[in-house]
């Protein structure tokens, strides 16, 4: 078994898990690390970056809402939603993009999507919002990235956004929940869907919500202190302990916030296959073999406690910038990442951009 208790990595990437755009990117990736580390050494302590003739941005953040004109239409007539999600435009995107050194945003819905509705009302809300995303992608060229909404409870309806999304939008990805309703991501409903996901190889970026059984648990405790982080970790188990992460092995998936409280509970999930025996067929290799594969973002998690127990399990080329704008800003996570202390400069450089780049290849040019 895995030693657990290793400290985390440290080095270059050069001896990382291959990818086949890898060895095309390398002279690429020299580059642009170099532009980063210049551009490491121009934050102050204040976490200001300075913006000089020999730096420019480059960071990319994989977790950015964006707020389409509709949603918060749908948001209000349902009557829910906070002031930051209503009062969203893009010229405050762009403004803490550039003051965090940031190029390139993914944009995606916050939580709960279309978990509030259904039927017809959800596929036109989908098609509304991905379609405002696509036009801030065309309207603001590489600035911007778009992780396509799907109402994912609907089959059918998930099945022709996706293609309208890929194919017509050119989205870079499909954007899920954790969970929907009493379902979570590795659950039979969501087959034919998770099927065309790995055909297509896609790119699917997950952010957590509070599944049925857990909002309003307890009066002092809103679902985004505890409740959030937990459904990330089960809609991974599920996926894992389903057999879906072998079953369809090309779906590349980015968890939040560092994976929620998988690393905390990371002797559980080993050990689940000893203790259930239906589970070791889901793990053949183990159950760190198939987290390993899986990308975790550093939204609201950049400090040193989060960051140590993700990197003593995962390597950091499987980590990726976000910030979670407009509830964080993206000078939090710059800062924070260099005062964990956890990662070397040049790894720092590539979860900033190269492990991206690897994921969205198209934001190199």
């Amino acid at each position: 078994m895995t030693d657990l208790r290793a400290p985390p990595l440290r080095g270059c990437f050069c001896c990382g898990p291959s990818s086949p755009s890898r060895s095309a990117q390398s002279r690429r990736g020299f580059m642009l690390g170099a532009g980063a580390l210049a551009l490491t050494a121009a934050i102050g302590s204040d976490g200001a970056t300075a913006q000089t003739a020999d730096t420019k941005a480059f960071r990319i953040d994989v977790h950015h809402h964006l707020s389409p004109p509709t949603y918060v239409t749908a948001s209000n007539d349902a009557g829910f939603g906070d002031p930051l999600m209503k009062n969203w435009t893009i010229e405050k995107s762009l403004a803490d993009m550039d003051k965090a050194g940031i190029a390139t945003s993914m944009l995606s819905v916050t939580t709960p999507a279309v978990n509030f509705t259904k039927g017809d009302a959800a596929r036109k809300l989908c098609r509304e919002s991905n379609e405002y995303a696509a036009k801030l992608v065309a309207d603001y060229p590489g600035r911007f990235g778009n992780f396509a909404m799907l109402p994912l409870t609907d089959a059918e309806g998930s099945l022709r956004e996706l293609a309208y999304a890929l194919d017509t939008l050119k989205a870079d990805g499909i954007a899920l929940m954790t969970s929907y309703g009493d379902k979570w991501l590795g659950d039979p409903l969501f087959l034919p869907v998770m099927d065309e996901l790995n055909r297509r190889k896609t790119l699917v970026y997950t952010h957590p919500t509070a599944a049925n059984c857990c909002v309003n648990l307890v009066s002092t405790q809103p679902p985004v202190m505890i409740e959030f982080g937990t459904d990330t970790t089960r809609t991974i188990a599920d996926i894992v302990f389903s057999g879906n992460a072998r079953r369809f092995p090309d779906i590349r998936w980015i968890f939040s916030h560092a994976g929620g409280t998988m690393p905390f509970l990371i002797e559980r999930f080993v050990r689940h296959p000893l203790l259930a025996p239906k589970a070791k067929d889901t793990v053949p290799d183990g159950t760190l073999a198939e987290l390993k594969r899986f990308f975790y973002d550093t939204a609201q998690t950049s400090n040193r406690s989060s960051m140590s127990a993700l990197a003593a399990i995962i390597p950091p080329s499987q980590i990726v910038f976000g910030t979670d704008f407009p509830y964080r800003t993206g000078i939090d996570h710059v800062k924070g990442l260099r005062e964990a202390g956890v990662f070397t400069d040049e790894q720092i450089a590539e979860i900033e951009r190269g492990n991206a780049l690897r994921l969205i290849p198209r934001l190199a040019s």
